[in-house]
C-alpha cells in the first residue's frame, strides 16, 4: 500500500511536535544551552511549515502555502544558527532573516491560491543553502569537540544535497515531471525529512547532556571569579607535572603569590573591588605565563603557579612583569591595586613532592613580607635542606 502525501505530512507534523515536546522539557529546560533553543526554535518552524502545508487545496492556500515556505525557511535558518552557536557568535538577526524574506516575496508573487510550489525554486535554494551552512559550521568543528557532531553534519549534509537536487531537477524537470516526482518529490522529501529528524534530535540530546557534563566538569576544577584552576584542580595537575618532569630530569619553579594589604582593600574600598583585584592579577598572570605553565588560585587572595623548566631567578623576573602587567590595569571600580609578593622555589630535578615545595615556597613568601612586602624572594634549596 502506496502512501499518500497528505497522510505522510500528517505522520511528519506528529514526528515534528513529540520531537520538540520531548526536546524541549527533557533537553533545553536543563542545559538552557543557544544551541538546544536554537534546535527547539527549528523544531517548531519545521512543525508550523509542514502543519501549513495540510491546507493545500483550501481555500487558505493562498497565504497556508506561503506561509509553510517561510516556516520551513525559518527552521533552516535556525538549524545554521544552532550549529554556528557551538563555536561562534550566531548569525546576526539579518542573515537569518535574508533567506525567509526572499522566499516570503517570491511565494506571495507566485500565484499561491492556485500554485502549491508557489516560490519554490526559493523555498528549496535557501532549504539547501541554509542546511549547508550549518552543515559546513559542524564540520569546522575539531574533531574531538564531541563524540556525535559528525553525525549532525553527516545528516545535515544529505539534507542539504537533497534538497540542492531538488532545486535543480524542478528548474530542469518541473513540478510535475517524472524526475521530480520519483526522486525529489514531496513523498521522498516527506520520508527523508522525517528520519533525518529524529536521527539529528536524538544525536543534539546526546551532545546536549555531553556539553552540560563538560560544563559541569569545568565547574569543578576552575575557579568561577578568576577563571584560573582551583586549589584542588592545580594540585592534581601539578603532581601529574612534577611526576613527567621527574623523567625527563628537568628543573622548575614553583611561584606563591599574595596580594599584599589585601583585607584592607576590601575594608576601604568594598568586596567590589577586592574581587577586581583578584581578577586583575589573574588576567595578569595569564598574559604573561606560557600557556604550559600551571596557574591558580590557592585560596582567598593567594595565587600558585608551577614554571616547567624555569630557573628561579628567571621565575623572578617573571613575577615582576606580573606585577608590572597588573599596575596597567585600569579599573572604575578600585582606585588602587594592591602590590604582590613572592616567594619562589626551585624544583630540583627529580623531585615530585609538591607539599614540601609549597611549604619552602611560603615560607619565602613570609620572608618577603617581612622585609617590607611588594618583592620577591627566593627559597632555600631543597637540596641545601637535605644536605
Amino acid at each position: 500500500m502506496l502512501l499518500d502525501t497528505l497522510t505522510l505530512r500528517v505522520a511528519l507534523a506528529v514526528v515534528d511536535v513529540t520531537l520538540l515536546l520531548l526536546f524541549y522539557f527533557i533537553t533545553y529546560r536543563r542545559t538552557r544551552s543557544a544551541y538546544s533553543g536554537w534546535w527547539s526554535s527549528a523544531l517548531l518552524l519545521f512543525f508550523v511549515g509542514n502543519a501549513a502545508y495540510l491546507l493545500d487545496g483550501t481555500v487558505y492556500q493562498v497565504w497556508a502555502n506561503p506561509f509553510g515556505n517561510v516556516a520551513l525557511v525559518g527552521g533552516a535558518a535556525s538549524v545554521w544558527a544552532g550549529a554556528r552557536s557551538l563555536r561562534a557568535p550566531v548569525p546576526k538577526a539579518w542573515q537569518l532573516a535574508v533567506g525567509p524574506a526572499i522566499t516570503a516575496v517570491a511565494s506571495v508573487l507566485d500565484n499561491p491560491a492556485t500554485n502549491i510550489w508557489s516560490g519554490g525554486p526559493a523555498y528549496l535554494f535557501f532549504m539547501g543553502a541554509l542546511i549547508g551552512l550549518g552543515c559546513r559550521e559542524l564540520l569546522v568543528l575539531d574533531r574531538d569537540y564531541s563524540r556525535v557532531h559528525r553525525v549532525l553534519a553527516l545528516s545535515a549534509g544529505v539534507l542539504s544535497l537533497f534538497y540542492i537536487g531538488r532545486v535543480i531537477a524542478f528548474l530542469a524537470d518541473g513540478p510535475e515531471g517524472p524526475v521530480f516526482l520519483a526522486v525529489f518529490g514531496s513523498v521522498p522529501t516527506t520520508l527523508l525529512s522525517t528520519l533525518l529528524l529524529v536521527m539529528a534530535s536524538f544525536a543534539m540530546t546526546d551532545l546536549s547532556h555531553e556539553q552540560q557534563t563538560q560544563d559541569l566538569r569545568a565547574r569543578a576544577t576552575v575557579d568561577g571569579l578568576t577563571g584560573l584552576l582551583n586549589r584542588t584542580a592545580f594540585v592534581s595537575l601539578a603532581e601529574d607535572e612534577l611526576r613527567r618532569l621527574k623523567w625527563t630530569r628537568t628543573s622548575s619553579s614553583l611561584i606563591l603569590a599574595d596580594l599584599d594589604h589585601f583585607k584592607s582593600i576590601n575594608d576601604e574600598f568594598g568586596h567590589a573591588a577586592g574581587d577586581t583585584a583578584l581578577q586583575a592579577f589573574a588576567a595578569a598572570c595569564t598574559s604573561v605565563v606560557r600557556s604550559t605553565d600551571l596557574v591558580g588560585r590557592y585560596g582567598g587572595e593567594e595565587f600558585i603557579i608551577l614554571l616547567p623548566g624555569v630557573t628561579p631567578e628567571t621565575a623572578s623576573g617573571i613575577a615582576a612583569d606580573i606585577s608590572r602587567r597588573m599596575m596597567m590595569d585600569k579599573s572604575g571600580v578600585i582606585p588602587r591595586l594592591p602590590t604582590v609578593s613572592y616567594g619562589i622555589a626551585a624544583v630540583p630535578a627529580g623531585r615530585v613532592d609538591l607539599q614540601e615545595l609549597v611549604t619552602s615556597a611560603d615560607e619565602a613568601l613570609y620572608r618577603a613580607k617581612s622585609l617590607g612586602r611588594n618583592r620577591s624572594v627566593l627559597a632555600t634549596s631543597l637540596e641545601d635542606k637535605s644536605a
